[in-house]
Parts: structure tokens; sequence; C-alpha cells
């Protein structure tokens, strides 16, 4: 394969903090690579120093003469009053592009994108249309390599699968910065994490987020193997210390300069091996109360547009609750109308007395001129957390922030650690109810995996907002979708509410002429009865479907399993049992529903 770019051990610091010391980097044609690591580890750094945005202290980037590269940030802004057209007319200028050929590539490029509009503004569009503008961008300029910083942080799931077969389908390369797992596993060929703990500042493999883990987890073995070796050989180099050897002959010296050798190795290998992990856990009220709110024939609608009609839904103690819906189909709204901030169109809420609800925003800010300390401890030094007063620091330390950055403004973190501070504040509100919306957006995949444990813990009841399927399926245990259209309705899991979404989608086209011709007969054909095998059938299908119900319940507990969830292989296997089970529910209920329709 041709190499696009090389970059070879760059080096980039800031202030005091380095953040990334000597990495290399290549890039060849056809790669899809997925770049991963935790918050602050230089991410997004590397990813412009890639597209030449900014400079290495120490190192070479060398891109192949001609490469035609294009860059998406993780935030999608555009200037005030420019409309798509001009976005995209500004691309091909840059990009060189004959006029000529502005129109056909704009056509089409947008055309693949979704986008009907091409005079809208694009201040006006939601966050997930930004973001696929921003992509558009890029693609009208057809680079040989994309480079994109979470670019699935505010797409939709509908979005993200878009992104996902535009990426597969597509010849040229890309390095893609997400914390998607299910967006990693789809994608990737080729995976990479930038951390300090590997001994070349990155570790990379061939293959998925999958396959990643299981070759992460033998260079885990085989540097514990090699830590366990060094312990052994620096203890008997000690012991031969002590005895106070003379270091006047060549080999004794030697002898003395190679144990410092090996204490100074051991001491890089054992610091690189310690890894701090986020301490989240939400507090509830321990609330008792079985209906919380019950949304009653609830309608919801502004500038004449009805986002959805007579929802009926009651959320019940140690509900956990996936929200789901295409962008602007009224997720972010039908949280704000469970907190009471805007009122129904028409409907009732509602809530259980003195009802307590803490609600994480999607919109949600920091002062950026505020220093660290005062946005964790906002009145004093310490913090009062499950009735315990607990120092500032050590409620830092526990968000793996240290000490020096205690006096920082809040401005000098990274999006994974003002979302780290946000939790913080989070947490310090008991609740009956958690309402979460893209509360994943900016977490590096350690800190996903720590979130998404404190809330199968949580004892309350919650309803969750997010683009992260992996996370929607071990979180939720009911689903409710919205379809952008008014409709609504819940769901055992994503899965069915992606068939509902599918199902109503076709629905919705146009039929062909052969098709209406055939949906309106002259003469409705006579109902069929049931034949001697259909009715056996019958009789024993709702036991059928009991059982089958059964062991789906069984295979996503064992995907919920930690021991299962942490286990690459026991992982793959896991899920393509859950789907198995998933299809022969399906099936099943396809087949009542058949047998029901002959009997009416």
């Amino acid at each position: 394969m041709a190499l696009l770019l090389n970059a070879q051990s760059v080096t980039k610091t800031f202030g005091a903090t380095t953040l990334f010391r000597e990495v290399s980097f290549t890039i060849n044609d056809g790669d899809r690579i997925g770049l991963i690591g935790p918050n602050g580890s230089g991410k997004s750094t590397l990813l412009k120093m890639l597209a030449g945005q900014i400079d290495a202290d120490s190192g070479e980037v060398t891109p192949r003469k001609s490469l035609r590269m294009a860059y998406v940030e993780q935030d999608s802004r555009f200037a005030p009053e420019t409309t798509v057209r001009q976005v995209i007319a500004g691309a091909l200028r840059r990009g060189g592009v004959s006029e000529a050929d502005w129109e056909a590539r704009l056509r089409s490029t947008l055309g693949a994108t979704g986008f009907t509009e091409f005079d809208a503004l694009a201040e006006t569009f939601s966050g997930g249309w930004r973001k696929r503008l921003a992509i558009a961008e890029a693609l009208v300029q057809q680079p040989d390599l994309l480079l994109l910083d979470e670019p699935t942080n505010h797409l939709d799931l509908a979005g993200i699968e878009w992104l996902e077969d535009l990426l597969r389908r597509e010849s040229f390369a890309s390095v893609v910065i997400s914390h998607d797992r299910y967006f990693l596993e789809n994608v990737a060929t080729q995976m990479a994490e930038l951390n300090r703990a590997y001994p070349s500042g990155m570790l990379r493999s061939a293959g998925n987020y999958s396959q990643f883990l299981e070759a992460k987890q033998e260079f885990l073995h085989a540097q514990a193997r090699h830590q366990e070796a060094l312990e052994n050989r620096v203890r008997i180099e000690k012991e031969w210390l002590r005895r106070g050897p003379k270091a006047r002959a060549t080999k004794a010296k030697a002898r003395i300069d190679n144990a410092n050798r090996l204490i100074a190795e051991l001491e890089d290998v054992s610091s690189r091996s310690r890894t701090a992990t986020a301490g989240i856990d939400f507090s509830s009220t321990g609330r008792q109360t079985k209906r919380l709110i019950e949304l009653e024939e609830l309608s919801f609608s502004i500038d004449g547009r009805t986002l959805f009609d007579r929802l009926n839904f009651h959320l019940t103690a140690g509900m956990r609750v996936g929200l789901v819906g295409p962008n602007g189909s009224g997720k972010t709204t039908l949280l704000r109308l469970l907190t009471g901030e805007i009122e129904p169109t028409a409907g009732t809420i509602k809530r259980a007395n003195q009802l307590r609800i803490t609600y994480f925003e999607q919109t949600r800010q920091l002062d950026g001129d505020q220093t660290l300390r005062r946005a964790l401890a906002p009145d004093s030094d310490s913090v009062v957390y499950q009735g315990r007063v607990i120092h500032v620091a050590s409620w830092a330390a526990r968000f793996l922030f240290t000490g020096e950055q205690l006096n920082q403004p809040v401005s000098r973190l990274s999006g994974g650690e003002k979302a780290r501070v946000l939790i913080a504040q989070l947490m310090l509100q008991p609740a009956d109810v958690l309402l979460l919306d893209e509360p994943t957006n900016d977490l590096d995949i350690p800190t996903l995996e720590i979130l998404e444990e404190a809330l199968l813990e949580y004892p309350g009841s919650l309803v969750l907002v997010t683009h992260d399927r992996h996370m929607l399926d071990r979180i939720s245990n009911i689903v409710v979708g919205l379809d952008g259209q008014g409709g609504a309705a819940s769901f055992a899991d994503y899965l069915q509410w992606e068939a509902w979404m599918a199902e109503r989608e076709q629905a919705r086209k146009p039929a062909r002429p052969t098709e209406r011709a055939a949906a309106t007969p002259a003469l409705a054909p006579a109902k069929k009865k049931l034949s001697y095998l259909e009715a056996r059938e019958w009789a024993s299908i709702e036991e059928r479907i009991g059982e089958a119900e059964a062991q789906l319940a069984a295979a996503r507990a064992a995907v919920e399993d930690p021991a299962v969830a942490t286990d690459a292989v026991r992982l793959v296997a896991a899920l393509a049992e859950q789907e198995q089970a998933q299809e022969t529910v399906d099936s099943l209920y396809a087949r009542w529903a058949e047998l029901e329709a002959k009997q009416a």
C-alpha cells in the first residue's frame, strides 16, 4: 500500500505538561484507523498535527506530495448568515476545483450527505446536521485522507449508521477519533491507542475494536511478565549491592551500572503500568414510591410541527429508559417537559409529591475563567457527598485531577476533563430520577465503562439520551422511541425501535402502480381458517414465545455481565447469541400475528 503520511518521533508539550513524546504514526492508502486514548492524552492535538494545523515541538510530519487531506474538527462552526451552498463553494475554492465542476460536485456531495435545501442557513441547523455539513465540506474536496475528530458526538443514531456506511464504502483513507465502541467495531480496520502507558507512547494493531482489545490484553500480559522478571532481577542486584561491592574492579563497576539501569527500567515499567480510574457513583434518595412520573396523552408542538402526539408512559421505580429518535424528534424537549421547565401542548404530566429530578443537559456549560477548585467545590474547600465531608483535593483525585490542576482555569481542560467536572457536580445532587442528555460526549472509553457501571448500580430511575449504542444496550431495560413525525412507542430494546422505524419509513414511501393495483383488488379474498397443523401451532405458540423471551433475557444478562463485557472474545459470542435470541423472538411474534389474522 502507498504511504500517504508519515509522522516520525513527534513530541508536543503545553507549558509543563507533555502530551506525548516521540510518537510515530504512519497512514497508508485505504487505512481506516480508529484513534482512542484517555482524556488529555493529546488525541485531538495529534490529529491537528497530522492535518498541518499545529507544529510538533520535535520530530517530523511528512505528507505524500500532492496529498489531498481534509480535517473535520470536533466542534462544527460556520460563519453567520452562511448558506449550505456557500459553505460548500468555499471548500471547492480552497480545494482548487475548477468552477465549471462546482455545481455537479456540490449536488452529488450534498445529496449523498442528505441535504435538500442548499440555501438554508448553516447556523440554523441542529448539532447533528452541522456535523453532516462539516463532513460534506470535507468530502466535496475528494480527499485522499479524511481526519475526523469525534464525528459521532452530535450525530443521531441514523446519522452514525450513515457515517459508518460512508467510511466503509468510500476508498479514501481515514483516521477517526471516537469513543463509540460499536462505531469502531463496525468501521476500523486498524486501531491505535495514544497512551503514556506504552513504551512507544502508542499501541497499534490491525483489526477492529474487539480485535484491538485482544491485542492490548496480550501486550499487558507480556508487560506483566516482563515486570515480574525485572523485579526478580532487581531483587538479586539490590541484595548484591547491599553487600557493598567494590566499584574499582571493571566487572564490579559494570554490574553496579547494570543494576542501576535495571532499577530505573523497573521504575519506568511500574509507573506506566499504574492506571487510575474515575470514581463515579450517583446518589439516590432511596425513595420507595412506585410510580414517579406519569405521561397521559402527552403532545407537544412547536412552530406548527408536532414532535410527539398522545404519548402515554409511566416511569416507575428502578426503571432505566433509553430515549431514542432522529435529531429534531423531540428527545431533549421531552426531558425538559419531565423537569417541568416547559409545558405540554396537550395532555398531562403527573409527578410524585416532592419528586427530586437531576438533569444533565446536552448544552451544559462551564465558566472557563473559573478555577477547577471552584468548579468542583463552589462554596468552600470541601464538598458533602452521601453525608460525608470530602476535601476538594480528594474529590478532584476521584475524577483523576491532580493537585496542580486545582488552581488552573477550567478553559485549559480537555473536553473529556470538562465532562468529568460536570459529572462530579451531578453526583452531589441526590435524585429520585436522573435525566441524562448525551452524557457520553467527550468521555474516553475507560470513563465510559465506569459511567456504565455506576448507572447500572444506581438504585433510582433514569432516562438516558445517548448516541452510544453500546451504552444504550447495556443500561436501558426499556426504550422509548420517537420517529420524528409525531409518533412514539415503547420497545424492549434499540433493535426493535430500529425495525419499527424501518417499517414506518417503508410505509411512507409511495407505492408503485403495480403495487397499488395489487393493494386494491376488486373483491377481497375470503379469510382462511387455520389448518389442522396451524391450529396445533397456534395452541403452543404463546408457550414458545415465553421460552424464547426467557432465553433472550438470559442472553442480555450475559452481555451485561462485567466478566463478559471486559472479555472481547466472550463479548462477541454473547452479542451473537443475543442477536440470535432476538431474531427468534421476532419471528415467533410475526408468526403469532399471522395466525391470529387468519382467525379474525
